[in-house]
């Protein structure tokens, strides 16, 4: 009989925000300002302030952008932000998923 042995190993440090990569890599590599990646993107400059800023998360619309502007497709940005989402909300969910039993099947 084998068994099944389950092995986590919870990140302490939150995954980074897909914002703080455009912010501190990408706009800085392409030497190009907010305002200008916003009018290419389709975004308003307050909406990629947001996002820069953390503020906003990255929906899959953005996503869909943002991969055809940096050329590296959408699923990098929308599993940079779905890594960020499940780290914070596994963190605010605290004892209540703690509560929930596992069911695994055999």
């Amino acid at each position: 009989m084998t068994e099944i042995i389950r092995v986590t190993n919870p990140r302490r440090m939150p995954p980074v925000h897909p914002g703080t990569i455009l912010r501190d890599d990408v706009l800085p590599a392409l030497n190009i300002s907010v305002a200008e990646a916003a009018r290419e993107l389709g975004l308003s400059r307050q909406t990629l302030h947001r996002i820069l800023a953390g503020q906003l998360g990255v929906s899959t619309e953005t996503a869909l952008r943002l991969g055809r502007w940096c050329g590296n497709g959408p699923t990098l940005w929308a599993r940079m932000q779905q890594s960020y989402d499940l780290w914070h909300a596994e963190r605010a969910m605290g004892e209540a998923l703690d509560a929930i039993p596992s069911r695994m099947a055999a």
